[in-house]
């Protein structure tokens, strides 16, 4: 059975500085999502498990874990990628004239990330994501990893709102966090998902066959 496994860091721990310290980097990187690819891998060994064993008396706990592992250690990689030393600006391109159909202009759409990431109830993300079905971008609250997400949709862009990725530095000011973020942002690995993105359909417009 494939297993999970924690990718390295594009950069050094440092290298985000002073917007993200080394030291949250470490403890976000080594710690917190190497836990989530841990538990997806636990997830998938006792699904085997229970399918060995014909008892799905677990079934329902198991997917719930699943979800949430999975969907911890796509999220967090994503993160990764998405942000690069000395980055930020604006992105150009199809996506930036993408963003600015979509949401007006580029400073709206920055805006409204943001409070979507300031905003989500209790631990969560801000994403920016691709709709394949109306064939537009979106931002989305994704409680938890993996709640309150619009079938498939693909996040291109995510801001990590759970405390441990700010809390350390930024203390009860998460909204600072966010904005200095803006500073990071790796626009052609971002521009890259959008053109993977956009060639997605779902094929939910064709004819019944007979």
């Amino acid at each position: 059975m494939g297993q999970y496994v924690l990718p390295d860091l594009p950069y050094d721990y440092s290298a985000l500085e002073p917007h993200i310290s080394a030291q949250i980097m470490q403890l976000h990187h080594d710690k917190h999502h190497a836990a989530y690819v841990k538990g997806a891998n636990t997830a998938l060994e006792q699904l085997a498990e229970a399918r060995t064993k014909n008892d799905f008396g677990k079934i329902a706990l198991l997917q719930r874990a699943l979800a949430f592992h999975v969907s911890g250690h796509v999220m967090h990689s994503l993160f990764w990628q998405n942000m690069k030393p000395k980055a930020g600006g604006q992105p150009s391109g199809d996506l930036g004239a993408a963003v600015t159909r979509d949401f007006g202009n580029f400073d709206a759409f920055r805006a409204q990330l943001n409070q979507a990431a300031a905003t989500i109830m209790g631990s969560g993300w801000g994403a920016l994501c691709w709709d394949p079905v109306g064939k537009r971008l979106f931002t989305t609250q994704i409680y938890d990893h993996q709640s309150n997400t619009a079938m498939g949709s693909v996040p291109l862009m995510v801001i990590d709102a759970w405390e441990h990725a700010w809390y350390l530095q930024y203390q009860t000011d998460k909204v600072k966090f966010f904005e200095s973020l803006w500073n990071l942002w790796n626009w052609d690995d971002i521009s890259a998902r959008f053109r993977s993105a956009s060639t997605l359909a779902l094929g939910l417009d064709r004819a019944a066959s007979a």
